[in-house]
């Protein structure tokens, strides 16, 4: 069994300093591992990103994230990348990292992901160039998710989990304005997931979504957004076996 604990939209600046340490500090005794799902910071400089280090250096478990839209406001992307990478964190996009778990080979894909919106209500590579090239990211971006989760079942891994900012899919935006759910997410991420196949899928970004949801494919997809979760972090358990009565392995409830 491995026990997956995220959060995402934690939106740390310099006034954050120990904030969340406390509870991380217990993830020893309950996790395998914590997942970061994007919008770490405020404003994506690289003093809010210094906190974020600050929070999670050292842990008793890997730490994986990956950024979202508030880490690429200012322009610093790199520079909270590093920040993030200095203090032990595995920062993916559009590759994965795989991790011995207690027996177990677990891979973790990761990628920010995009807008672009579902099937039947999205948008469409064609007209302008800057529609282009704003849909055009939104698929490159799960390409690069796609081809990380086939690299980590080259690999062997077990469990594969897959890390995104934005929404693979519209179940986890439930209570959000229906009028930016393309703003949110999009379907190109889901079919990653489905195509190459996980275990898990993990997103933040959607402050008023719900936690459960689930791809076409049958794979569990979780908003971790910590306005969502309403705590440090929730908790999954995975199971290679599928042993919790899920053909996947996942265990539904969080605590």
């Amino acid at each position: 069994m491995i026990r997956v604990a995220a959060v995402g939209d934690i939106h740390l600046g310099p006034d954050s300093a120990g904030l969340l340490r406390p509870a991380f500090d217990t993830l020893g005794d309950c996790a395998d591992l914590l997942l970061l799902a994007g919008d770490l910071t405020r404003h994506g400089t690289a003093r809010e990103a210094a906190v974020v280090a600050g929070e999670v250096a050292g842990l008793a478990v890997p730490v994986v994230a990956v950024l979202g839209n508030h880490d690429y406001q200012s322009d610093q992307e790199e520079a909270v990348a590093r920040q993030l990478t200095d203090a032990g964190v595995h920062v993916l996009e559009g590759d994965g990292v795989v991790l011995e778990l207690g027996g177990t080979r677990v891979g973790v894909a990761g990628t920010k992901g995009f807008c672009g919106g579902f099937a039947g209500r999205s948008g469409s590579e064609f007209g302008e160039p800057e529609m282009k090239a704003f849909i055009r990211h939104g698929r490159t971006r799960a390409e690069g998710l796609e081809r990380a989760l086939r690299e980590l079942h080259d690999a062997g891994c077990t469990l594969c989990i897959a890390l995104t900012h934005y929404a693979p899919v519209p179940d986890t935006l439930a209570g959000e304005p229906p009028e930016i759910f393309p703003f949110l997410g999009s379907y190109h991420l889901a079919e990653a997931i489905d195509s190459a196949g996980a275990d898990l899928a993990v997103h933040g970004h959607a402050h008023l979504g719900t936690e459960h949801g689930m791809t076409a494919g049958g794979v569990h997809v979780r908003n971790v957004a910590m306005p969502v979760i309403d705590r440090a972090f929730a908790l999954y358990h995975l199971s290679p076996g599928g042993a919790d009565g899920d053909a996947r392995g996942i265990r539904a409830n969080a605590r």
